[in-house]
């Protein structure tokens, strides 16, 4: 059964995901989004993989609800927690012709070939690096390349409260980028596995060897769901193109709006509640 068209929806456990969301905006400002944030239940990293999966999975059919056929899971945690069952038990069952996709798999298959040694790092929270799930995925597309991971568990705190240009937060950035690189003089490159380290670019910038490439997913992502919907025109014809915005959170829209605009800029955001 199809349902009518609508906007293309994008999910994630709390802010990060709005660094996904611009890069999709960005690249299809055409298309109409809604953007799910469940910020009540945030952070997803240390939650168990049951847990992740019906929080991601209640939201998903929320979006639905709203009218959506595509969404985008722009969260880490999710993907890599939830994903695969959503889309291997959940959907059948739901609909088969919706549609839930992750941010995981189109970085993944294509990291390697931005590597020239074959040794490529990565940056994510423990919860993302405790899955196991970027190693696993990369080495389906690359099985030659060899995956170094350090966790850092400071840095979406200090973006979420905007410290993440002080030098408070250059101590932590630092701390973390000579962990990763200890492990191998040969990395050449570096994938930022979490939404929320986009912003710190410029910081971990700093404290890399000129010859180390910084990968954020935003673009990546942005770019795999172009190849997506060209590939599968049916899908891009069941998602609007009125070029409207709506956010909704699972906690305070105060606190959503003002924290937003951290991650997007200069774009207003004016979310609306959303009860779970």
């Amino acid at each position: 059964m199809n349902h009518p068209a609508g906007p293309i929806g994008v999910f994630d456990s709390g802010y990060g995901g709005l660094t996904i969301f611009r890069d999709l905006v960005k690249q299809l400002p055409e298309y109409d989004y809604i953007y799910l944030g469940d910020n009540a239940r945030n952070p997803y990293g240390i939650r168990s993989y049951d847990v992740v999966y019906h929080y991601t999975l209640e939201c998903v059919r929320h979006l639905f609800d709203m009218g959506c056929n595509l969404v985008i899971l722009a969260c880490n945690t999710a993907s890599a927690k939830a994903l695969r069952t959503i889309q291997q038990r959940d959907l059948p069952e739901l609909n088969g012709s919706r549609r839930v996709l992750g941010v995981i798999r189109p970085s993944t298959e294509i990291i390697g070939t931005y590597s020239e040694s074959g040794h490529v790092g990565i940056l994510a929270t423990p919860g993302t690096i405790n899955s196991d799930s970027y190693p696993m995925e990369i080495h389906k597309f690359f099985p030659e390349v060899k995956i170094y991971q350090e966790a850092c568990p400071m840095w979406v705190p200090l973006v979420e409260n905007n410290e993440h240009n002080t030098l408070g937060a250059e101590y932590f950035i630092h701390q973390h980028v000579n962990h990763l690189l200890e492990q191998s003089p040969s990395i050449d490159t570096i994938l930022l596995a979490c939404t929320h380290y986009p912003l710190l670019s410029h910081q971990i910038t700093k404290f890399l060897p000129p010859h180390v490439r910084l990968i954020s997913q935003g673009e990546i992502v942005a770019r795999s769901l172009v190849n997506y919907l060209t590939k599968h025109s049916e899908m891009a014809t069941r998602c609007t193109k009125y070029g409207s915005r709506k956010y909704f959170t699972t906690e305070s829209t105060e606190d959503f709006d003002t924290k937003a605009q951290i991650f997007l800029e200069d774009h207003h955001v004016q979310a609306e509640h959303l009860q779970l």
